[in-house]
């Protein structure tokens, strides 16, 4: 984490806590009242100058920062991180004695990071407001069931010219030529010679190959569509193919067909639905709010126009004419 991440997210602290937020006056007795309660239960733990920063303010300060901050904040970076605090308090104090709390741009700056906590602090309450019950996420399982499938596979690729698993210094085939081959092989191992002996002696992807064929396990959208159409649909121990590819004929054997449990997605499935029906209720709140923009403004930027060319000058003529050569070549 640098530092000076840490630094920029507790200027944004200050300057809310500082400047944003106006605290009412308190008498003089309330004021020791206050003090000698605070002396004994929250004790100052860092001080400079006209800053003291009492352990619950410094914990609460803490407690606002994003999680992963908060991990390092209380961790191993607690003594950097009371540092960069004293520091920003120490700025703010003087900022405030210079009335820079009054100044237009800083005015502005702290109006929308005001927002921007409001902002945060009812996208929070919407978040919270949200339920998702288990049989919410059983149904959202099930009506996307086929997205934790998962099929183990073997395959032979035949390659053909301008494939790019064409092996260099081996025959290129043509498109013809590859199925062929693809078909023999097939054929072979349909009359019971081994798929991972015909992989690691034929297969163009040397890599699964000399793995006899193995890929392993994939989902959707794993592989190029022509092959993973052709994967998981075919049976369990079934030998497909010649199905084609940009890389070539494949020949296909099907080890496994599995699908991931409930149970194992069910705490990402939450964070999905909760995310989806969140940003259905801001879809909504634009939706109501009548949302309008002005289009003039932000219509993209016409393109560029290449600036004309001038054409270049043309040397005046001359009427001396270039130097020749009037000796032969013996001569020279």
């Amino acid at each position: 984490m640098k530092k000076t991440t840490l630094m920029f997210a507790l200027l944004a602290l200050v300057a809310i806590g500082a400047f944003a937020q106006d605290k009412p006056a308190t008498t003089p007795a309330t004021q020791t009242k206050a003090a000698t309660t605070a002396a004994s239960s929250d004790p100052i733990i860092m001080a400079g100058g006209d800053v003291m920063i009492r352990q619950s303010e410094f914990e609460n300060a803490i407690k606002t920062l994003p999680a992963e901050y908060q991990q390092f904040a209380q961790g191993p970076g607690k003594r950097q991180f009371a540092e960069d605090y004293l520091r920003m308090k120490m700025l703010a104090a003087q900022g405030m004695k210079d009335n820079l709390q009054n100044d237009p741009e800083v005015t502005q700056q702290l109006a929308l990071m005001r927002e921007n906590l409001v902002a945060n602090a009812e996208l929070q309450k919407l978040e919270k407001g949200i339920t998702v019950s288990d049989a919410d996420l059983q149904k959202a399982y099930d009506e996307h069931k086929n997205e934790y499938e998962k099929v183990t596979a073997r395959h032979i690729l035949i390659a053909f010219k301008g494939s790019p698993a064409a092996q260099p210094g081996k025959k290129e085939l043509s498109e013809d030529e590859a199925k062929a081959k693809a078909e023999e092989i097939k054929k072979k191992i349909q009359g019971g010679a081994s798929f991972e002996d015909q992989a690691k002696a034929e297969s163009d992807d040397k890599g699964s190959g000399a793995r006899g064929g193995e890929l392993g396990a994939f989902g959707r959208g794993q592989m190029v569509e022509e092959f993973e159409k052709a994967a998981f649909a075919a049976k369990t121990g079934e030998v497909i193919g010649p199905i084609r590819t940009q890389y070539g004929y494949h020949i296909i054997k099907v080890d496994k067909h599995e699908t991931t449990p409930f149970a194992q997605v069910k705490e990402t499935l939450d964070k999905s639905e909760r995310q989806r029906r969140l940003k259905e209720q801001l879809d909504t709140m634009k939706k109501n709010a009548n949302v309008t923009f002005n289009d003039a403004y932000f219509a993209p930027p016409a393109p560029a126009v290449a600036p004309k060319m001038e054409a270049e000058p043309v040397a005046p003529a001359s009427n001396k004419k270039p130097a020749t050569t009037t000796k032969k070549p013996s001569e020279q």
